[in-house]
């Protein structure tokens, strides 16, 4: 069988393509190193680096084993922690700042705090990686857009959707419409969030709420968002309908798999919270 611990110490030579700048990271000697590497190519049954007196290089099946090798560690990191998280107390909900849907979580945090059973709950903030912090076991819940967010291994249920708007700055030749259409946002400056790939007229990239806004108020960019980012807007910003922008749902997402009743307690919460905020007829939601 292989073992994790030849798993990492491929990865870092697969990675460095050097055996001594691999040794070097993991802290250990490099003759032990290549012994490894070897013993797993043998336990492979195929050639997984090439290496020559001046160069290693990775073999197509090198390739493929870094790519899979990389998903297993993963998941074993995420295995711990998920496991820590399943000791703990409580759970971990990560949101954008802001990203609530116009204050719909205050809500759902109120009506299951009043539960029997309801265990803590720790809000946590983070602008770019809330799905990253479920798949490898950070959190419990986030709550995320759709199709904005990559959902992939996630499960989610849909709480609310909303039109989009456009934010823009002060004096911007749009600024004075009764709503706009993306084609007339053509050629503008649009945020960069991250993880995503840059665009022909991408601007600078954007980390936290804050940053978009003051971005925004500079002229350096003007950005397509949720409704209920209303609720925040700086007062010399201004947000126009884009009437052929696809909406945006809010999601409460968790990892594919979870079976914790604390959070499915909290979800079914949420869902409820959720229908009789629809039912309400709230100004900003549409029917899901």
């Amino acid at each position: 069988m292989v073992e994790m611990r030849e798993l990492r110490y491929f990865v870092a030579v697969a990675e460095e393509l050097h055996f001594g700048r691999a040794a070097e990271r993991l802290g250990i000697a490099q003759p032990p190193l290549s012994r490894a590497v070897q013993k797993l190519e043998r336990q492979v049954g195929a050639p997984l680096l090439e290496r020559t007196s001046r160069r290693v290089a990775l073999t197509r099946a090198g390739a493929v084993f870094l790519r899979e090798s990389r998903a297993v560690l993963d998941a074993a990191d995420a295995a711990v922690r998920r496991a820590r998280r399943a000791a703990a107390p409580g759970l971990v909900l990560v949101m954008k700042p802001g990203g609530d849907g116009g204050g719909l979580l205050r809500d759902v945090l109120d009506a299951y705090r009043a539960l029997p059973g309801a265990v803590p709950v720790d809000v946590r903030f983070s602008f770019g990686e809330r799905a990253e912090m479920l798949r490898d076991g950070r959190a419990d819940a986030a709550l995320l857009h759709r199709p904005r967010n990559d959902l992939t291994g996630l499960a989610w249920e849909d709480l609310l959707v909303e039109r989009q708007v456009v934010l823009l700055p002060p004096g911007h030749r749009l600024a004075g419409r009764a709503a706009v259409r993306l084609d007339d946002l053509r050629g503008e400056p649009v945020p960069r969030y991250p993880g995503s790939p840059p665009g022909d007229a991408a601007g600078p990239e954007v980390t936290e709420t804050g940053h978009l806004s003051q971005l925004v108020a500079l002229g350096r960019a003007v950005a397509v968002v949720p409704e209920s980012f209303q609720d925040q807007l700086r007062r010399d910003l201004t947000a126009v309908p884009v009437t052929d922008a696809p909406p945006t749902t809010l999601v409460l997402a968790w990892a594919e798999g979870a079976r914790s009743p604390e959070l499915a307690a909290f979800v079914r919460c949420a869902a409820g919270v959720a229908a009789a905020s629809r039912a309400g007829g709230s100004p900003r939601s549409a029917p899901l």
